[in-house]
């Protein structure tokens, strides 16, 4: 997967003012600042030339997990996105997610950091298509309430940051601004998808529905020490390789998310959890289906369920 060309253009015609050896400069010094400094409410990219750095090498794992997860929830329920919200929006990864799938008509961002709200604006302003006109508000999205409803109401990597308190408040309130959709992007690790978990119970409880990645509305059953997580494979720019010192000409962004609908969703098949296990003969799948998580191995003799089975990936919904 890939950015937009629009995006990539307009990041890299901003980067043509710097020399490489600047921006890793940068870029050693805002991951040292993120080790050290997040989850304290400090303004972790603080100069035009740390968002571009950001934007060069954050935004495109973003945009792919946004994607994908985008993808997966509107396999669920159909329905047209004509507007977004997108909460805690940085540098706008996920409005460009967005756009390139949905194409909605409207769209506004929200944002804390001014150095961010204004990279993200002046990149969307090269745009020929809705980002152009796309409204930036300054908003800390833990403190008060929201002043826009949207079809979708997207929020990736944001509410992990907040304490417990502050993230049941803020989901309450996202939710309340979702006309059809809620989207809640984290990374794909333990911590997260335990908060991710716990606002499912809580969203569940007020009448939500899921609508990916879980084929069902019941109490989620992987184990305490499990966690739901999938991969986006994403391109790396030449000056992504060059500011990370890496050769590899791609990136795996694990990620987890939660999709909730306030309108009918579709559960058909099942949710695939892990990569498939590929033997001589047979393919062992893991996977989330309505009833109950199976493990299901798929031999010779299932004939068309063996061809779904080949090109079943981690995070596809099955029909088997």
């Amino acid at each position: 997967m890939e950015i937009s060309a629009e995006l990539k253009n307009a990041i890299e015609s901003r980067s043509s003012s710097y020399k490489i050896k600047e921006l890793v400069k940068i870029s050693e010094t805002m991951t040292k600042r993120y080790r050290e400094e997040s989850g304290k409410g400090e303004s972790l990219v603080r100069t035009e030339a740390e968002a571009l750095v950001y934007s060069i090498v954050r935004m495109p794992a973003t945009f792919g997990a946004v994607s994908k997860a985008l993808e997966y929830t509107l396999e669920c329920v159909d329905c047209k996105i004509d507007s977004l919200l997108d909460v805690g929006a940085g540098t706008g990864a996920v409005s460009w997610a967005c756009n390139e799938i949905c194409s909605p008509e409207s769209i506004v961002c929200l944002e804390r950091e001014s150095v961010m709200m204004n990279f993200g604006k002046s990149l969307m302003a090269e745009s020929q298509t809705a980002l152009a006109n796309a409204k930036w508000i300054k908003k800390d999205i833990s403190a008060g309430g929201f002043p826009y409803k949207a079809d979708l109401v997207a929020a990736s990597y944001v509410l992990s940051e907040l304490s417990e308190e502050q993230r049941k408040k803020t989901l309450l309130k996202l939710w309340d601004c979702a006309d059809k959709l809620l989207l809640i992007i984290e990374p794909g690790t333990p911590e997260a998808f335990r908060q991710l978990k716990a606002s499912r119970e809580l969203l569940l409880s007020k009448g939500a529905q899921i609508a990916a990645p879980c084929p069902h509305n019941e109490q989620c059953r992987l184990a305490e020490d499990d966690w739901c997580h999938f991969t986006a494979r994403i391109s790396r720019s030449r000056l992504h390789k060059l500011i990370k010192s890496g050769d590899v000409p791609y990136e795996d962004e694990k990620f987890s998310f939660m999709a909730f609908s306030k309108i009918p969703c579709t559960k058909v098949g099942a949710r695939v959890l892990r990569h498939p296990m590929i033997e001589k003969g047979n393919i062992t799948l893991q996977v989330c289906a309505k009833d109950e998580n199976k493990t299901l191995k798929i031999r010779k003799r299932d004939g068309s369920a063996l061809k779904i089975a080949r090109k079943a990936q981690c995070g596809d919904l099955l029909d088997i």
